[in-house]
């Protein structure tokens, strides 16, 4: 669990880049504590250690992996949908989301911004142990990188019909106010630039058995990601390769599938964000909103119960509260840990990677490996049908399943009465992108909007 160090940044705009704080305590990030909000006020090794948090604690917010990000990539596919009860998530559960909204833009470019602030710090000029300068550099260009992604998979045109992405930010408050948009094929390869730095970058004598920080293998697993939802098929088979050749993770036994949830630093976890009760996020935690007559906004569809086959233990994370089925397993208190990437996720990338390249018979022992540990039957044959299902059955309410689906061109189908959506949506609607924010819009000239919403 993380120390209770309440620092929240706020990006007032993209446009100005600029990172502010309210802090509960001393432990202020030095740059803001001697009013330099720059990499000048970096002087200590110890400094960038807090920089570093203090994005950490961003990524944790309840706008971003601590609930709004997982939970909308899930209430827009047949796995959830939202029952209306406080409120929340309806909107974004039938994709009527308005530009009135900032969703994830402020918090990632909040990460950025942090991020851009330790890349931006000459470490030989510090203080302390220089070789772990070095790896918290790493990490940030690990984080930029995953923010960025979130911000691409998000905001992209890739999957409504355009080329644009999003600004590529490389410095802390550099000299591009007003920065345009940039493509999409632009964005992946700044990236893949990104998570090979941090992982020439980050070393092996700070690998963290907590997984609350990042190591290594966590910029090659997220590589692994973004190559197969690109279909850079080689690059994720070798990215995978690292990761696994690596024996630093495993796949989670069936018998403890279901409690590893509630477990931190488990053999599969790659990188998790640190949550415990003194952060307090009370009514915002992922538990209040999956569960509870208070909130329990996002009810499981009917049809995932008949995903799972008589024995599977990934079934057991589903379960009733009266009549509503639930999920039970998954983000189980306010004091789980959220993963942000497991080993499991790697395994399927990579047989997906080797299936892509033709190499179906090794392809097919991997994507056993994991029904094979949940006490399911395993593939006589592999084909993208079953990659993907197993995918979902797999990762389900962890807000993967919906770029899965874009990423192989697929509708987003409306299967049962109460999912939110009243029709199928078909692949290419605007919709599947989310709107560029109006505030950012109404301060950077620069800035284009997606189709649909208005200009």
């Amino acid at each position: 669990m993380k120390k209770n160090i309440k620092k929240y940044f706020k990006v007032l705009l993209l446009s100005s880049i600029v990172v502010s704080t309210s802090c509960m305590n001393d432990d202020l990030e030095p740059s803001l504590r001697q009013q330099k909000q720059s990499e000048e006020g970096v002087l200590l090794v110890s400094d960038m250690e807090v920089i570093f948090k203090g994005a950490l604690n961003r990524l944790t917010s309840s706008g971003y992996y601590g609930r709004d990000y997982l939970v909308t990539n899930e209430v827009r596919t047949p796995n959830t949908f939202s029952n209306g009860n406080s409120g929340r998530f309806s909107t974004e559960a039938a994709f009527e989301y308005l530009p009135s909204s900032t969703y994830i833009w402020d918090n990632a470019y909040g990460v950025i911004a942090n991020a851009n602030i330790l890349i931006g710090t000459d470490v030989s000029t510090l203080e302390g142990d220089l070789d772990y300068g070095q790896h918290i550099q790493g990490q940030a260009y690990a984080i930029r990188a995953l923010a960025h992604l979130d911000l691409l998979l998000t905001y992209g045109q890739q999957n409504v019909g355009g080329d644009l992405g999003v600004p590529y930010i490389k410095e802390f408050k550099g000299d591009d106010l007003i920065p345009a948009r940039e493509t999409v094929d632009s964005n992946v390869q700044d990236i893949m630039t990104d998570l090979q730095t941090a992982f020439d970058l980050m070393l092996e004598d700070y690998y963290d058995e907590s997984k609350e920080t990042v190591n290594k293998y966590f910029a090659k697993a997220l590589e692994s990601r973004v190559a197969i939802y690109f279909e850079m098929w080689a690059e994720a088979r070798d990215a995978a390769e690292i990761v696994i050749n690596s024996g630093n993770f495993s796949i989670v036994p069936g018998e403890d599938y279901v409690a590893s949830f509630g477990q931190d630093g488990g053999s599969n976890s790659i990188f998790e964000l640190a949550f415990s009760l003194t952060d307090n996020p009370g009514s915002d935690a992922l538990e209040f909103i999956y569960r509870g007559g208070t909130y329990g906004d996002i009810e499981v569809a009917p049809n995932v119960i008949d995903l799972y086959e008589d024995g599977d233990v990934r079934a057991d994370i589903l379960g009733y509260e009266g009549d509503q089925l639930r999920n039970i397993g998954k983000y189980p208190d306010r004091e789980a840990n959220v993963i942000v990437i497991r080993y499991e996720e790697v395994v399927l990338n990579y047989a997906e990677a080797l299936f892509e390249l033709g190499q179906n018979e090794l392809a097919l022992d991997y994507l056993n490996m994991i029904p094979e540990s949940r006490n399911a039957d395993s593939y006589s044959e592999i084909t993208k049908t079953n990659l993907i299902e197993e995918r979902r059955e797999e990762l389900i309410f962890e807000g993967l399943y919906y770029w899965d689906l874009l990423r192989t061109e697929s509708d987003i189908e409306k299967i049962d009465l109460e999912q939110n959506i009243s029709e199928t949506i078909l692949y290419g609607d605007f919709r599947l992108a989310y709107p560029i924010p109006l505030d950012e819009l109404d301060a950077n000239s620069n800035m284009v909007q997606n189709p649909g919403y208005g200009s």
